[in-house]
């Protein structure tokens, strides 16, 4: 089965329809330039909302290991998603500071990329076409890619289908395609979901 991650969520009705609809992950966003921030405060009160079944994911860009970790052990979030410039080096230090699970996103514009996210030593990668653009790669470059992966970058409801069928991802990962006039729209979140459920029942 597909797992579904809704990233971006920043209100307590987006956390509502997301126990409604049960996606395997939700996404809060603290990169501080990014017009889906939340605190970690606001976090914290997000995530008491949110069902158990749904795990929370913790999207930085750059940010220190000792951060992250303080609020993976906190139970603010239960994984953490690298969106920046970390390498191996960086994940061995949160290794040494959190057993939790570990997402380190690439930005795929040719077959290095690949190879470069083959190599990591996160539990999974995610594979976009960069931060937060909203659009769709070249979904060639990653037919035999063999490490578990969310697909991420211009998902929605029209072509998350043709993603599953061509490529049989671990996970997708929507954001702005969830969007209407900038918020999480729950007709679209459900849409989403419905097309995804459907690719798992043929």
């Amino acid at each position: 089965m597909t797992k579904v991650k809704f990233c971006g969520l920043s209100r307590a009705c987006d956390i509502e329809e997301a126990n409604n609809l049960m996606p395997e992950y939700i996404g809060f966003v603290f990169a501080p330039k990014s017009r889906r921030y939340v605190s970690p405060d606001r976090a914290f009160e997000l995530k008491r909302l949110l069902i158990p079944q749904i795990k929370a994911v913790g999207v930085f860009v750059n940010e220190t290991p000792e951060k992250i970790a303080g609020l993976l052990n906190k139970g603010v979030i239960d994984i953490a998603q690298l969106h920046g410039n970390e390498a191996e080096e960086y994940i061995g230090q949160l290794r040494q500071l959190t057993d939790k699970p570990v997402i380190q996103a690439f930005r795929i514009e040719t077959a290095v990329d690949i190879e470069r996210a083959e190599q990591s030593t996160a539990d999974y990668v995610l594979l976009d076409s960069g931060a937060g653009t909203g659009t769709t790669f070249d979904w060639t470059f990653i037919r035999n890619m063999k490490k578990p992966y969310f697909l991420a970058g211009g998902l929605s409801f029209d072509n998350v289908g043709k993603a599953i069928q061509q490529l049989a991802p671990y996970a997708v990962d929507v954001s702005s395609g969830i969007e209407r006039d900038g918020y999480k729209d729950k007709e679209k979140m459900a849409a989403f979901i419905a097309a995804v459920r459907k690719e798992d029942r043929l």
